[in-house]
Parts: structure tokens; sequence; C-alpha cells
């Protein structure tokens, strides 16, 4: 049986006791300290002024509109 799980330890006790699973050949711990992917929402916020967003969004309106034309 391989199957995989990311898990994130709410308590410092819970390294301990997957180390001494892993030590009884119970699991094994393939990475420590991963860090949660971060949304890329979060990650690009505040990148560009709202100004610019603003043009941007009706950039892509525009665009949108004139494919919509054409097609």
């Amino acid at each position: 049986m391989e199957d995989t799980m990311l898990i994130q330890l709410t308590d410092k006790k819970a390294a301990k006791l997957l180390r001494d699973l892993e030590d009884l050949k119970i699991i094994k711990v393939i990475k420590e300290n991963i860090a949660p992917k971060q949304k890329l929402s979060d990650k690009y916020r505040g990148s560009i002024s709202k100004e610019e967003g603003e043009k941007l969004n009706k950039h892509i309106e525009d665009s949108r509109n004139e494919w919509d034309r054409n097609i």
C-alpha cells in the first residue's frame, strides 16, 4: 500500500509521534517543512494599482466584445 498524504501538524507532539511511527517502519517521512502553496490572488495582490487594474479590466472587456463581434 503506497498512499501519500499531505498533513499539517498543529502540535509539536505530533512530529515526535510521526518520527516514532517512522522508526517502527509504519510510515515514511518524504519531506519536512513544506510551506502550503500560496494562492495566486494573495501572492499578486497589490502588485498593480487600482487604476491600472481598472484599465486592464476595460481592455479585457473591449477585447471580448471585439472577439464576439467577429465570430
